[in-house]
């Protein structure tokens, strides 16, 4: 038994840098969609546009990545990803070096393609670290700590891209261009290519790869075939929509003064709003590594119920805190320190969901695969394509800010959204199709 742990600490070891590097490239599109809204003079829901492309791309690419890891498997799945992800920053790059004209919109969709070929990188990789991690641990709770502590690392990313966004990119203003984020660009691509190589030369375990005798085999059943794993296809899309909600409405609410359809902003300095989101995804990373250590005693069911019901609870003190009152909170900041900034109660109350966030993408994923056996290669594909979720609610939130001109009601989404994922914790969970064969 220790020879296979021994042998199998590089693989999981190289899931965990890719689990980094998805959150790494995809927090990217939080800055960049600040600058498009001064560059472009766009409405909340327009600077979601980015976010968007990047996580509808998982909608295109979902289930061809599932058909990817069964033909090719893991490893070549993954150096695919990392090419495609080259190209997408790239192209993003590429659209701050256009001649920009006030109401001239070439920009704007270039920097739109370059997202949305990134979010068809990002969806291969997630295809291949879940189930990959999940399978190294050997499913149940052990599969679910890998998950949370890749999760971790994915945190720890994540907290470091609005700091070191605002950091590189400086003050946003009306002057300021998509060309202003390279430096954080530069860093994606230059990532990118170390992981190429490093990936390239290493061996990993491909579990889940058909022989061409097993190709040629027609399946009656497949993952849709369970209902527990259809439930958890949607609580996963809800679940994307509410990580990337949060935090970036809270960006918008403190850099913005008041948006052009009336939504009231406090107008706050980029580079300290960069640190108080960042202290979202810092408190992910904390939940994470809690997850991964309590995850050998409580299971994803009473993980997964436990900070629904709490996210829920955090979400309404967050909307109806009058936002004349301020707290004084922690924040994690660009030089990698800890400082106190001045907020709204609510706001630290949406900065706390980072808590609650942190555990569900793997409670719900090993929820969902759980006694799926040939199945989960696949299944972890179409688990890609509910992942646009993470571009369609924030949407849906922005069209809510602007129609009832307040920030603060548009988390009415992410509160339905919460009551979706208690229910697939209490009831929706439950594997009732026992009886289909999947060895």
């Amino acid at each position: 038994m220790s020879t296979q742990k021994k042998s199998y600490l590089l693989p999981i070891a190289m899931m965990f840098a890719l689990f980094a590097m998805i959150s790494f490239v995809t927090g990217l599109t939080n800055p960049l969609g600040l600058i498009v809204k001064e560059q472009f003079q766009a409405a909340n829901w327009m600077t979601q546009l980015g976010n968007a492309a990047n996580f509808i791309a998982y909608a295109f690419m979902g289930l061809p990545a599932g058909i990817m890891l069964k033909r090719i498997g893991y490893k070549k799945t993954a150096l695919t990803a990392v090419a495609v992800g080259f190209v997408g920053v790239g192209v993003q790059i590429l659209s701050g070096k256009i001649n920009y004209q006030p109401g001239e919109l070439t920009a704007f969709w270039i920097y739109l393609t370059g997202a949305f070929i990134s979010g068809f990188s990002m969806c291969m990789l997630n295809a291949v670290v879940n189930p990959m991690l999940n399978t190294l641990g050997g499913g149940g709770k052990t599969g679910n700590q890998l998950i949370q502590f890749g999760g971790a690392l994915n945190s720890i990313s994540a907290t470091i891209v609005p700091v070191l966004g605002g950091y590189l990119i400086g003050t946003i203003s009306q002057n300021t261009r998509i060309s202003d984020a390279n430096p954080a660009l530069f860093i994606a691509m230059t990532i990118f290519a170390i992981v190429f190589v490093v990936l390239a030369v290493m061996q990993i375990p491909e579990p889940h790869m058909e022989t061409a005798a097993q190709h040629k085999v027609k399946d009656t059943h497949s993952p849709m075939s369970f209902r527990h794993f259809v439930f958890g296809t949607i609580a996963i899309f809800v679940y994307v929509g509410i990580e990337v909600g949060i935090p970036n409405f809270v960006n918008l609410f403190l850099t913005t003064s008041t948006s052009a359809e009336g939504a009231k902003g406090l107008g706050m300095e980029t580079a300290v709003a960069g640190s108080i989101v960042g202290t979202y995804w810092f408190l992910m990373m904390i939940g994470r590594l809690c997850g991964g250590a309590l995850g050998a005693k409580f299971s994803s069911k009473t993980q997964l119920t436990t900070v629904s019901l709490l996210g829920i609870i955090f979400i309404l003190i967050g909307m109806f805190a009058p936002t004349d009152v301020t707290i004084s909170m922690p924040v994690f900041k660009s030089d990698i320190s800890f400082g106190m900034s001045v907020v709204p109660v609510g706001v630290m109350f949406f900065i706390l969901c980072g808590l609650c966030t942190s555990i569900m993408w793997g409670g719900i994923f090993n929820l969902a695969v759980e006694g799926l056996g040939k199945y989960t290669a696949m299944a972890s594909g179409i688990f890609m394509v509910m992942v646009c979720g993470g571009g369609i609610l924030p949407l849906i939130q922005g069209v809510v800010a602007d129609v009832t001109s307040s920030y603060m009601m548009s988390y009415i989404v992410i509160l339905v959204a919460l009551a979706y994922l208690l229910y697939y914790a209490l009831f929706g969970c439950k594997n009732v199709n026992k009886d289909i064969p999947v060895e």
